[in-house]
């Protein structure tokens, strides 16, 4: 995802391939296949029909099929679980608590064919409910330091310089379409707490908004 850097020798923000908002969820990605590895997702609405294995939809510890245009909520010992609810939170992403580090994607949660009068911000016919983070049931997680995605940019992740004072993750074995250039070795509340080997200072929000990093 994407962030912004408060550089030593270079000025450049922490990011995924698709950029979010710095330290916080992803965005919804457009309809194709399951998550991506930057941590976004297709948007999971509740309609009337759905149903729901708690009192909540998608509450914690319940679980989501993967869809190509949205995700419904399954039972998690059945065979179309896919990913498990980590943390749940009410409201817009960008204005609620980032999800757990290694969070592998976020589904936007909204609801259609309410009977209440509430307030559809964009029209779309359906009203924001919050957002669920999600990791996924079997490898690979992409959340996972090092992996080249998810969306949070954690200690152990690899960047590379995207230009405009930005930097996006990227797999730090090399197997991502761009070669890591700098490793986040830390994450402090403050530049001076770095080590002596930094050389780049990442923006990741949070409680410990500096991420540390080194070249490669």
């Amino acid at each position: 995802m994407a962030a912004v850097v408060l550089a030593a020798a270079a000025v450049l923000a922490g990011c995924h391939q698709s950029s979010g908002v710095a330290g916080a969820p992803g965005t919804s990605a457009a309809p194709g296949a399951g998550p991506g590895l930057d941590g976004t997702a297709p948007a999971a609405t509740r309609t009337s029909s759905h149903r729901s294995y708690g009192a909540v939809f998608l509450g914690i510890d319940e679980c989501s099929s993967f869809g190509t245009t949205s995700f419904t909520e399954v039972s998690c010992a059945g065979e179309r679980a896919a990913a498990r609810v980590v943390a749940r939170h009410d409201g817009k992403v960008s204005e609620g608590p980032p999800c757990p580090a290694t969070t592998d994607f976020v589904l936007h949660i909204s609801e259609s064919g309410s009977s209440y009068d509430e307030y559809d911000e964009d029209g779309d016919g359906r009203v924001v409910r919050g957002y669920a983070c999600m990791r996924r049931l079997q490898p690979p997680h992409p959340g996972d330091p090092g992996a080249g995605g998810g969306p949070r940019t954690i200690p152990g992740d690899c960047v590379y310089g995207a230009g405009r004072g930005e930097v996006r993750e990227t797999a730090c074995d090399g197997g991502g379409r761009n070669a890591p250039e700098y490793k986040v070795t830390r994450a402090v509340t403050e530049r001076a707490r770095c080590p002596a080997s930094t050389t780049l200072y990442v923006d990741l929000g949070g409680p410990e908004p500096v991420g540390c990093a080194r070249p490669l």
